[in-house]
């Protein structure tokens, strides 16, 4: 008597139909598998090259900077870097916050604050004094990019008692407002916060 043989191709058992409910076949399992696996492989891949764009430590580190003010005597300023950027610090006499504060706006050719550090009824001051004591500025004329001579170099301070930019004679007053030469700003007001009476966080 002849023995049919099964036809594997017609066995449902081996089918792997997922439509009719019946269990995935071992090639099923296979191909699974070899897509888990590359997709693990990608992921592994490309992760590094997402977390290299990330910041280092040492770029982290100079996002900000903390100066001490106590040793600074009135009259005097210093020069300390942030974000690759020289920052002037000066600590203003009674006699400069008063000039400063007296200066008609028709002298001032640049009469935005650029200080985001005031808000409300203090953005449109264009003395720009956080703390009238102190004018912290970025240290770069705004017409090419040099940095200005008064910080750090003795008495060489323009026409303004403040900076002065020998390469194309920009004066800046001691609010750091551009009131001679070509440049078409102020200097930069950084974002800071006094952490305490003696003590700001630049950045």
């Amino acid at each position: 008597m002849a023995v049919d043989k099964l036809d594997d191709n017609k066995n449902p058992a081996h089918s792997g139909d997922p439509i009719n409910g019946e269990e995935p076949s071992r090639r099923d399992f296979i191909h699974l598998l070899a897509g888990a696996t590359a997709a693990v492989g990608a992921a592994g891949v490309v992760w590094p090259m997402i977390s290299q764009m990330n910041p280092d430590a040492s770029v982290l580190a100079l996002s900000s900077v903390e100066v001490d003010l106590a040793d600074i005597p009135v009259g005097a300023a210093i020069k300390v870097i942030w974000q690759k950027k020289p920052v002037f610090i000066r600590r203003r006499t009674e006699a400069e916050i008063s000039e400063a504060e007296n200066t008609r706006l028709a002298d001032v050719q640049d009469t935005d604050a650029r200080n985001e550090n005031l808000d409300g009824a203090q953005a449109e001051d264009v003395n720009r004094r956080f703390k009238a004591e102190w004018m912290i500025v970025v240290g770069v004329c705004t017409h090419l990019g040099c940095i200005p001579l008064g910080t750090d170099d003795g008495d060489t301070r323009g026409d303004f008692n403040g900076w002065f930019c020998p390469c194309h004679g920009s004066h800046y007053d001691i609010s750091g407002r551009i009131r001679k030469g070509p440049a078409p700003e102020n200097l930069l007001v950084p974002p800071y916060e006094f952490l305490t009476d003696t003590r700001i966080k630049i950045g």
